[in-house]
């Protein structure tokens, strides 16, 4: 017995739905900003996370700024970290995982402070 099955080979793995969802969910142990929340947006190839900015530091009327790109390089099965250069308004490479929840942790600690800003 033969079935066909409709599968879309052409269509990228990221972003998707459950992705998204894990990111949010793993965002709210966070140590920096904690309470406010993180909106993750699918973008091409991955994920943009925004947050109102309550330290002022990036914007001082407290808008919804930049926190973090997650970009899924589907020939290596990495994820892409990207932090926000604010002043220069560009996205810089931060940081390559082989996991989801290695990014997330990362994301969560921000021992730099670079993308809870």
């Amino acid at each position: 017995m033969n079935v066909a099955l409709d599968i879309k080979p052409d269509l990228p793995a990221h972003p998707n739905d459950i992705d998204r969802r894990r990111i949010e969910r793993a965002l709210r142990s966070r140590e920096r900003y904690r309470y406010v929340s993180a909106h993750i947006t699918g973008v091409a190839g991955g994920y943009l996370i925004e947050c109102p900015c309550c330290s002022r530091n990036i914007d001082v009327k407290g808008g919804i700024i930049d926190v973090a790109m997650l970009r899924h390089d589907g020939a290596s099965a990495n994820w892409q970290v990207f932090r926000k250069d604010h002043k220069q308004g560009i996205w810089k490479l931060h940081s390559t995982h082989q996991r989801l929840a290695a990014v997330t942790d990362l994301l969560n600690a921000d021992p730099e402070r670079v993308f809870w800003q």
